[in-house]
């Protein structure tokens, strides 16, 4: 069975094509600029990598001209074997705790909550509509970002601020990564053998986006990031949890607005912000080989504020089996992974330097006979979205 994963962007629609339940993937792909003149299409499969210069005015355009590359390609025999198509939605709100078949009421209700995530939700939308169009009668599959953090109990999704504010305007804690958090945990109890429903788990997805997740018996009982992306450890160019006072303090100093302030604090913070070097892990690395101590600096606050969390995780959960890195850095950055697992003395868990080598594949990197394990476990939220999928439409 052939099952499209689709996350959908304002301008941007990436793709993977998979075969189920084998969970082989059978191509990917991303049509970009749409609706700039410049847009085009790259296709990967079975090795090679082709680029398409194309106009797509809209989703639907591109839509359309991906699925007709997938047969002309010889990809897919026909459209025909497309049984399912799944959609990464970032923002459910409280309305979806599970990933949903799509009807009008979904879509409704993705709508309502767009307040949420103006930047993606639309998107989303546009994604799903344009796929309904292209494949009627196809069934269409919403995962989202959000929904695996609504095992959380109030005590950690509420803030103590007016609980008015929840009332009115859904102001809580959120959570997002939830797809990739909810394939690594399942995928980590998996290697270790044990029952998913007594494995206790900290996922730490550490990207240029970073969350990190304690999971209880495959249920996330918290998250860092909350009512936006913006909360938590600090990322590439986010600065994670600071106090919300600083905002109208800088924005009285310099005679700037709240929103000027929070588009530093999205885009001009985090390992950007502290270093002044890059917003990548690899570049601060390199700088600090050479001295540079804000680089220095802008790694030590990340690995400081990741292990605060798993502290406090760890207590939550009254323990835990496994701390697994994934994402970008969390995979391939094993400075970074060893960093981190220096300061987990307390657990009695020691990083084995060897193995700790590993970049972009699954291992346990930590020494021998460790009772908590430090792991790698590379994510894929396309698998997530297709099984999420195949399970949906039965």
């Amino acid at each position: 069975m052939i099952i499209l994963a689709v996350n959908a962007g304002s301008s941007s629609l990436k793709f993977q094509v998979l075969k189920m339940p084998d969970e082989t993937l059978v191509a990917s792909g991303v049509c970009e600029r749409i609706g700039l003149d410049d847009s085009n299409f790259t296709l990967k499969y079975d090795g090679q990598k082709k680029t398409f210069e194309n106009p797509f005015p809209t989703h639907k355009e591109a839509v359309d001209f991906l699925l007709k590359a997938l047969v002309d390609e010889a990809i897919l025999p026909s459209l025909d074997v497309i049984k399912g198509v799944g959609h990464r939605v970032v923002h459910g709100g409280e309305a979806f705790k599970d990933s949903v078949a799509i009807d009008q009421a979904v879509k409704v209700a993705i709508d309502d909550v767009s307040d949420l995530a103006p930047l993606h939700n639309p998107a989303n939308l546009m994604g799903i509509e344009a796929f309904e169009k292209a494949l009627p009668g196809v069934p269409q599959v919403a995962v989202f970002d959000t929904a695996f953090h609504q095992t959380m109990p109030k005590e950690a999704y509420m803030y103590a601020t007016p609980y008015e504010w929840y009332e009115k305007y859904r102001v809580r804690k959120y959570g997002f990564h939830g797809t990739s958090h909810k394939y690594v945990s399942q995928r980590t109890a998996e290697i270790l053998g044990t029952p998913l429903e007594s494995t206790k788990t900290i996922v730490l997805h550490i990207g240029n986006g970073a969350s990190l997740c304690a999971v209880d018996g495959g249920k996330s009982i918290d998250t860092s990031m909350g009512f936006t992306p913006l909360a938590g450890i600090s990322m590439g160019t986010r600065s994670g949890d600071i106090d919300p006072a600083i905002i109208e303090y800088i924005a009285m100093k310099e005679n700037r607005s709240i929103q000027s302030v929070l588009a530093d604090l999205n885009k001009r913070s985090g390992y950007l912000g502290l270093s002044d070097v890059s917003s990548d892990s690899r570049d601060l690395w390199a700088a600090s080989d050479k001295g540079n101590e804000k680089a220095h600096l802008a790694i030590l606050k990340q690995a400081k504020m990741i292990v605060d969390y798993i502290g406090a995780y760890v207590l939550a959960m009254n323990g835990v089996d496994a701390i697994v890195f994934t994402a970008g850095i969390g995979e391939n950055a094993p400075e970074t992974r060893a960093l981190v697992a220096k300061r987990l003395g307390f657990l009695g868990t020691e990083i084995d330097g060897k193995k700790n080598q590993v970049r972009g594949e699954e291992a346990i990197i930590s020494k021998d006979g460790a009772s908590v394990k430090l792991m790698v476990v590379p994510t894929n939220e396309e698998v997530m979205i297709a099984r999420d999928t195949l399970r949906l439409i039965g």
